[in-house]
């Protein structure tokens, strides 16, 4: 295995038309978690991705375990739970750059993963552990869970990839800022944004981010400022890979996950580490021009001709 991911996937659906949600009467229905995307991501460009989780016995949770399948994911430690129901969001998009999402789930069966869901010899085949920010605010038992699986991890040589990816509305900031430290500080690659730097540290500059982040713990840190590319620091050296610049944005949720996924790739494959900061912006760029969270993410060779074309006459 490649790369094992651990979160919460929901059913997302968004409106057919435009305006305010109140007023819409049909929605369109897709799949959406960021674990899941990344997993999702990494079988498109040709890699073993496996995902752990907790899906409600019910259609949404069937329908989420049979597109994960069909996407070549390995489901083999999802297990359903017949008293709590599979999550569900809901996205208006307003304006161009801005999308209203809405959560609806509290309670759900991702919410009751605990420790014992963790099988120590299947983490123990993946090369990485890819981690979130918003497994751990779903509740205690999945913040649990999440320290447990990287302890396991670790106990493998299994190298932890950390995604701040923060969520407000899932937790209170202090718990939040706390609990996010503590993960930074056993992760050995981290990939957070600028605004999730401000959160944790307080500073804004870049370079200083970056230095934060590697007297935290990290050995790599990769940190993302949108649509001008992502910075990378090592203790050797460090740079800006500028992104790929995309005339129009139809959906941007999902990009960062696209982003993981592909820099993940790029490290499975060996490439040097500014290649695959390029690799990451070119899938984070391609996701956004499609409508969903998982839609966008390309496969291999539609990378690979952004990679090899002119970037203003391939992103229009």
């Amino acid at each position: 295995m490649d790369v094992i991911t651990i979160g919460e996937s929901m059913v997302v659906f968004t409106p057919t038309s435009d305006g305010f949600m109140r007023n819409a009467t049909q929605f369109t229905n897709r799949i959406g978690g960021a674990e899941s995307n990344v997993a999702v991501g990494l079988a498109r460009l040709g890699h073993k991705s496996g995902w752990i989780s907790k899906l409600g016995d019910d259609e949404f949770g069937k329908a989420i375990l049979g597109f994960l399948k069909a996407e070549n994911v390995d489901v083999t430690q999802v297990t359903f739970d017949q008293d709590a129901p599979t999550g569900i969001y809901f996205k208006e998009p307003r304006r161009q750059h801005n999308t209203r999402v809405y959560y609806y789930r509290k309670g759900s069966a991702a919410s009751k993963l605990s420790p014992e869901n963790l099988d120590k010899e299947y983490l123990a085949k993946a090369k990485y552990l890819h981690i979130t920010g918003i497994t751990p605010a779903l509740s205690d038992s999945c913040k649990e869970t999440i320290f447990e699986a990287i302890k396991l991890a670790k106990s493998e040589g299994t190298t932890i990839v950390f995604d701040p990816n923060l969520r407000t509305k899932l937790w209170g900031e202090e718990e939040a800022r706390k609990t996010l430290l503590e993960i930074a500080a056993e992760a050995d690659i981290i990939l957070p944004g600028v605004a999730e730097g401000e959160f944790l540290f307080g500073e804004s500059d870049p370079h200083k981010l970056g230095q934060l982040f590697l007297n935290h713990g990290a050995s790599i840190v990769v940190l993302k400022i949108g649509a001008e590319g992502a910075f990378y620091f090592t203790g050797k050296e460090s740079g800006l890979i500028s992104g790929f610049p995309v005339k129009q944005v139809v959906d941007p949720i999902g990009a960062g996950d696209g982003f993981a996924a592909g820099f993940l790739s790029g490290l499975l494959d060996g490439i040097e580490l500014k290649k695959a900061v390029e690799r990451a912006n070119a899938v984070g760029a391609l996701v956004t021009m499609v409508n969903g969270d998982v839609d966008g993410l390309p496969e291999r060779d539609e990378v690979e001709q952004l990679l090899s074309n002119n970037r203003e006459d391939v992103i229009r």
